[in-house]
């Protein structure tokens, strides 16, 4: 569906009540600019929301992600802002999974 080559997360938490411009001037403060085919992911203060901006060389697109149990494995913001992450790695956060414990095989590392 969409091409996506590189994804990023913000880990400084978002209002999710934001809107398509207010997640891409984020982004753009964060990040420095949306590159075409790259994801930009945001959680809320609790984890248990997420947003995804793609910029995909023509538009925009924002999806949103809600977890009813639990919440999502968020890096802290005391060490960094942003971190690239894997395809892999990002198809385990969005289901709510450890995802810093796969590698880029898929591969669990730490138990």
């Amino acid at each position: 569906m969409i091409n996506i080559e590189r994804v990023w997360i913000a880990t400084e938490p978002m209002d999710m009540r934001a809107g398509t411009d207010t997640a891409l001037a984020r982004v753009v403060r964060v990040f420095g600019a949306a590159h075409p085919n790259h994801a930009y992911l945001f959680a809320n203060r609790r984890a248990n929301r997420m947003k995804v901006l793609v910029h995909d060389g023509i538009g925009i697109w924002l999806a949103a992600r809600r977890l009813h149990q639990g919440h999502f494995v968020w890096p802290s913001s005391e060490t960094v802002t942003q971190l690239q992450i894997t395809r892999v790695q990002f198809d385990a956060l969005v289901l709510g999974l450890p995802w810093h414990r796969l590698g880029e095989a898929g591969i669990i590392k730490v138990l």
